[in-house]
């Protein structure tokens, strides 16, 4: 039980933590010279980067190695906040990542499509013998969608993991040395924070995963 409420801390804490410093540094500073596009397409020029687009999303920020594409949500683009710019350049430090082939990423990026293909495969197979375990018994059918989906949780959790070292890259040791470069000083351990929150979105993912297999364990060992 104590395990399960250390889970459950890690994995909502950050997340409330991550709102709270989104909203607190999201305030619209007039003295600011560039909104989060312009800032964003200024990184991107002075890197040398020509094939990367900045685009806005309605779904999440994030960047798209298939399209070379960063993605913002538009009011970011448009605002002239510490949150947005710190947002955008850390996307871009995926970018940049990308643009370096920075090994980490790439493994993650091919991780994530093998684990795409073999989700196709694993619901084909699924479907194929579905009828014969609900035509035996629906104990054995409940074993077999359990392991499938301890298994996809596994992979989710080996996922996470990579990734975290992968954002921790990208928001300190790519973002921050620009921040420290294009924005004044005394903002940038206000920057420093909207880095920190949203990598540890990364270690409520990993709590997250643990606490799913937890479980799932909990439910395999009672249909064994």
């Amino acid at each position: 039980m104590t395990l399960i409420l250390i889970l459950l801390f890690i994995a909502f804490a950050p997340m409330l933590w991550l709102r709270y410093i989104f909203h607190k540094y999201d305030k619209v500073m007039e003295n600011m010279p560039f909104n989060g596009r312009e800032f964003g397409e200024l990184i991107l020029n002075e890197a040398g980067i020509r094939d990367v687009k900045i685009i806005n999303t309605p779904i999440f920020d994030h960047y798209n190695v298939r399209e070379k594409q960063v993605s913002v949500l538009q009011r970011r683009l448009t605002r002239r906040s510490l949150t947005s710019l710190t947002i955008v350049c850390h996307e871009i430090g995926h970018a940049m990542q990308h643009h370096e082939r920075y090994k980490p990423l790439e493994y993650r990026t091919k991780v994530i499509e093998l684990v795409g293909f073999c989700a196709k495969i694993l619901g084909g197979i699924s479907l194929f013998v579905m009828p014969f375990f609900l035509s035996t018994s629906g104990v054995s059918f409940l074993k077999l969608g359990a392991t499938i989906l301890a298994a996809m949780i596994g992979i989710g959790l080996i996922i996470h993991l990579m990734t975290i070292g992968v954002e921790l890259d990208a928001s300190f040791n790519r973002a921050m040395p620009i921040i420290r470069e294009k924005i004044p000083a005394d903002y940038h351990s206000a920057c420093r924070s909207v880095l920190l929150a949203a990598a540890l979105t990364y270690v409520a993912g990993v709590a997250a995963n643990l606490l799913s297999l937890r479980f799932f364990w909990i439910l395999f060992s009672r249909l064994t």
